[in-house]
């Protein structure tokens, strides 16, 4: 779908919204907890929201939210740095069943009245859970050298 030197960006096997897209970067990072507060992580993750943020953009003008951010451990997946990039609403999960006939699954888990695919995409605070592109970048920013 769209890559270059430090960054790959496809869908997203099991959509969870309208559009989702997954950016990895090309040098393997397991998780966000390997990244630390030096220029060369937050240009990466920083890159990494760009690229994301280009590509709904481009195929979801029409959505009016957008979600940004990353799965963290325990919580996580798969061990490799990946940016979930959702164009909203939430979708239904799909389940192919012969062949080309689609029937919706819903997910029986709710929490209140949000679904699943809602709550794993939540902050989950000291648990972990799902953290903003925009929060992870706060947190690994490097410290501005201190003028004298």
């Amino acid at each position: 779908m769209a890559g270059d030197e430090k960054v790959v960006a496809f869908q997203d096997i099991k959509p969870a919204a309208f559009r989702h897209y997954l950016v990895i970067p090309v040098d393997h990072i397991p998780t966000v907890k390997d990244l630390q507060r030096r220029e060369e992580d937050y240009s990466l993750v920083s890159h990494m929201l760009t690229v994301g943020q280009t590509l709904l953009r481009r195929d979801a003008p029409q959505s009016n939210q957008y979600r940004f951010g990353f799965h963290q451990p325990p919580l996580n997946s798969v061990n490799h740095l990946h940016l979930h990039c959702l164009a909203l609403p939430f979708m239904p999960r799909q389940v192919l069943i012969f062949g080309s006939h689609y029937v919706f699954e819903f997910y029986i888990i709710h929490v209140s009245t949000m679904g699943w695919k809602r709550v794993k995409y939540l902050s989950l605070g000291p648990l972990g859970g799902f953290i903003e592109a925009e929060k992870l970048l706060e947190k690994i920013k490097p410290y501005s050298p201190i003028a004298s």
